[in-house]
């Protein structure tokens, strides 16, 4: 029998993998494979970059679950338009299986290596694992996709309760069981070794992610403790839907019956990936093409004490000095950080964006994409360009004690901390006027 390769990418995990699922069932010998993509790796400006360390970490715990299972996982470093063909030319396979990518560069990546698959022959199977409903399995009446959150929100329940009395025997939240064909991995007695961080211009990090294992309460408690940035009050997940080193099926299942907010989070980065999906030039404009007019200040010195977390309003360098030394910042603050940005000091969203996307560990191009527009006003659902938050106001209601502050801005009170860069009250006035100015076209 002809074997048949699965490709890891965004799903790096064996349990409930649809795609692993389909190569497994079909009787072929299954061997895994993963790229680590020059064509992205070569982007990454931080040779200590954390995702990739988190990455290289997962594929060596991948490789040794299925060494014990008596085959392997095998891991090369280069391009997919020069692995692929000559995997296919050493293994004469008779087909590909992956799961779908939403992201322009993985979308054309994976035309280009079918039409090289097709051409030799073999088959290339792609399969929906990242989100519960993808593209337009969840639309208006008309067929339209849905551009605002809450009317998405009850269609999507609505398809998951469909024709069952209990939400777990729904389909979409079914797991694939991948247990039951293990026996078709691909059986080799030589493994071959993950190539090293420093093989490919690499150093391990010292951020450490997150754990995906996260206590039953807070997620139970999260409608109460999620906008207090200095609790544990929110499952920090969001590498591992990333990477997917956990299904997405599986806490969809466990959020309807713990939290209904938590369960919403999860919808929103279903939204988002749809919005991607029918509308892909958000990647680089504004949803509402009419905020494309806006002429944002885009003061270089401004932004450089934005990056660094020297604004002189707390709440704000707090938040950025917590990315910056974690890959982690909280989402009411991701929140408050990019409406000073875009609002405060009349910088580019796609300026935030990009450096978010460099320091997030759980970056995802959909939902940081749609987070940006939104605090921006641009996107889909957005708050209202007139709404700006106050970081003091902010600071009162959610960090009264500046536990989270302190943490972060030792210096805070003393001279060594900056006065504010910005008048908040100026710097409202400036914004509403340069907004109305671009959205009445003048």
């Amino acid at each position: 029998m002809g074997i048949h390769f699965f490709w890891f990418r965004r799903d790096l995990r064996l349990h409930d993998n649809a795609a692993l699922y389909h190569a497994l069932r079909s009787g072929n010998p299954v061997v895994p494979v993963f790229i680590f993509d020059k064509n992205i790796l070569d982007k990454l400006q931080n040779p200590r970059d954390a995702r990739v360390t988190f990455i290289h970490d997962t594929l060596t715990g991948l490789q040794t679950s299925l060494q014990k299972m008596g085959s392997d996982l095998r891991v090369f470093y280069g391009t997919p338009e020069e692995i692929w063909p000559a995997l296919i030319e050493k293994y004469a396979p008779s087909a590909i299986y992956c799961n779908h990518d939403y992201e322009s560069y993985a979308i054309s990546r994976d035309e280009r290596i079918h039409r090289i698959a097709a051409a030799a022959g073999v088959a290339f199977h792609s399969f929906k694992d990242h989100v519960i409903f993808e593209k337009r399995e969840v639309c208006k009446d008309d067929g339209m996709p849905y551009t605002v959150f809450t009317p998405y929100k009850r269609k999507w329940l609505q398809k998951i309760q469909e024709g069952v009395q209990k939400v777990e025997d729904s389909f979409y939240l079914k797991p694939y069981p991948v247990e039951k064909y293990i026996a078709h991995f691909f059986k080799t007695d030589k493994p071959q070794p993950v190539p090293a961080l420093e093989s490919m211009g690499f150093e391990r990090s010292d951020i450490i992610a997150p754990p995906k294992d996260v206590e039953r309460s807070i997620i139970r408690n999260y409608h109460e403790t999620r906008n207090f940035p200095a609790l544990h009050g929110t499952s920090r997940l969001g590498i591992h839907f990333r990477f997917g080193t956990i299904s997405i099926r599986d806490k969809a299942r466990k959020a309807f019956s713990l939290n209904e907010t938590y369960l919403s989070e999860l919808i929103w980065r279903d939204f988002y990936a749809q919005i991607l999906s029918n509308f892909p030039y958000v990647e680089k404009s504004a949803f509402r093409p009419e905020y494309d007019r806006i002429q944002w200040r885009n003061d270089e010195k401004d932004f450089e004490k934005w990056c660094e977390g020297k604004t002189g309003y707390p709440i704000v360098d707090a938040g950025m000095r917590e990315l910056v030394n974690t890959g982690y910042m909280h989402n009411r603050v991701r929140m408050i950080t990019a409406s000073f940005l875009t609002k405060h000091l009349l910088i580019d969203w796609r300026w935030g964006e990009a450096w978010f996307a460099r320091h997030l560990l759980d970056f995802d191009l959909a939902s940081n994409n749609g987070g940006w527009q939104w605090a921006a006003g641009c996107g889909t659902d957005a708050a209202p360009y007139f709404r700006i938050f106050n970081p003091d106001a902010q600071t009162e209601k959610f960090d009264h004690q500046l536990q989270y502050i302190k943490k972060w801005i030792p210096e805070l009170g003393t001279a060594a901390y900056p006065k504010p860069i910005v008048d908040h009250k100026l710097a409202r006035e400036r914004c509403l006027t340069v907004y109305k100015q671009a959205l009445d076209g003048k």
